[in-house]
């Protein structure tokens, strides 16, 4: 009998697991996860981010059963996935949902057919299929392409059957690989604009693997940033955006908060104070004072001029953010003054260096 979750309120759950896969030459065995500890709460959006190699593949294939744990377990629905034999563990994949980077959609088969797939391999009754495939197609807008193959949909068209196709057996958990890498910017919008309301509607938990941490920002609720098979950083995504603590993490936010240093500037960088050096900061701005005159009530205070380098303001999971690189020139005892006001506003002050 498969172990129950003790995790309690996570629909998914890691405990301590890691995965290695064994050495094909003379080479050191490969550690893809690396004791992971990682719980999704149900009905959640969770974002696992990282760059290529990070083992953000395996974590998903360890979920579905493809790959085993080496150590540890994962729990899926209160079942340990790793426990199942081969029958069991077809029957838990019934309720794990499955979104592909490149659709994985079969050329024979039109997009009425495409999603009935998965209901026809479960064994449902042919006269059932229609009106369960009929309400997904309209759920993802292609009631008008139902009888169309997969060469005459355009991209986001193809995911949107993929996502049907997903939904056809009535998960309670919803995996999405790379689901929007191939698409362009407008229908990947249209894509997470999707899943969020699917996410609204059905309560369905879903948890995605990403290299882009504009799609996290969109869609997430969490987020958990790998690197080198573990997770090095992981919160709300507010939380990550506004205080990244690992040096990925930072890189990957300032990648689309405009808190990244430009290479221009970082060339300009000195470690040291001399007369004639402005102080560069970066400061993010969070929460209610995001939106309100730091600078300028600084600027009045202290009779400083702050000239902005680098940035943007917007808004991430539903509250205000903004990163500002900027200079200013003060000296160390004005500049201590300076972040002093700066971070009692709970804003996150950086000193980056000098500039002439």
């Amino acid at each position: 009998m498969p172990s129950i979750d003790p995790q309690g309120g996570a629909i998914i759950s890691f405990d301590g697991v890691s995965k290695i896969f064994p050495s094909r030459s003379e080479s050191a065995e490969v550690v893809a996860v690396d004791n992971i500890d990682l719980e999704v709460p149900e009905g959640a959006i969770v974002g696992v981010i990282g760059r290529s190699g990070a083992g953000k593949s395996t974590l998903i294939r360890l979920i579905n059963g493809l790959e085993q744990p080496t150590t540890g377990h994962v729990h899926v629905d209160g079942l340990d996935i790793g426990a199942l034999d081969e029958r069991a563990l077809r029957q838990a994949r019934r309720s794990i949902g499955m979104i592909f980077q490149h659709f994985n959609l079969l050329s024979s088969r039109t997009a009425f057919d495409n999603i009935a797939l998965p209901l026809e391999i479960a064994g449902y009754v042919r006269k059932d299929i229609p009106g369960i495939v009929e309400p997904l197609l309209d759920m993802v807008g292609l009631s008008d392409k139902r009888d169309r193959y997969p060469a005459e949909l355009s991209g986001g068209q193809k995911q949107r059957v993929g996502i049907a196709r997903a939904l056809a057996t009535k998960p309670k958990v919803l995996l999405s690989d790379e689901a929007t890498s191939a698409l362009d910017p407008e229908t990947t919008s249209q894509i997470l604009t999707l899943l969020k309301q699917i996410n609204a509607e059905l309560n369905l938990t879903i948890l995605f693997i990403t290299h882009e941490m504009s799609v996290v920002k969109k869609l997430a609720d969490r987020v958990a940033v790998m690197e080198g098979g573990r997770i090095v950083e992981q919160g709300t995504t507010y939380e990550i955006f506004a205080n990244p603590r690992h040096e990925t993490t930072k890189k990957f936010v300032g990648s689309v908060t405009g808190g990244n240093v430009p290479d221009w500037l970082r060339d300009k960088l000195k470690p040291d104070y001399q007369p004639g050096r402005s102080a560069v900061l970066r400061i993010a701005f969070t929460g209610a004072d995001a939106d309100q005159p730091v600078l300028s009530r600084l600027t009045r205070g202290y009779g400083v001029d702050f000239n902005i380098l680098h940035g943007q303001v917007e808004t991430v999971a539903g509250h205000p953010f903004g990163t500002l690189i900027v200079s200013v020139a003060a000296d160390p005892d004005l500049l201590g003054k300076l972040i002093g006001e700066l971070t009692q506003s709970r804003n996150t002050v950086e000193h980056l260096g000098y500039v002439a």
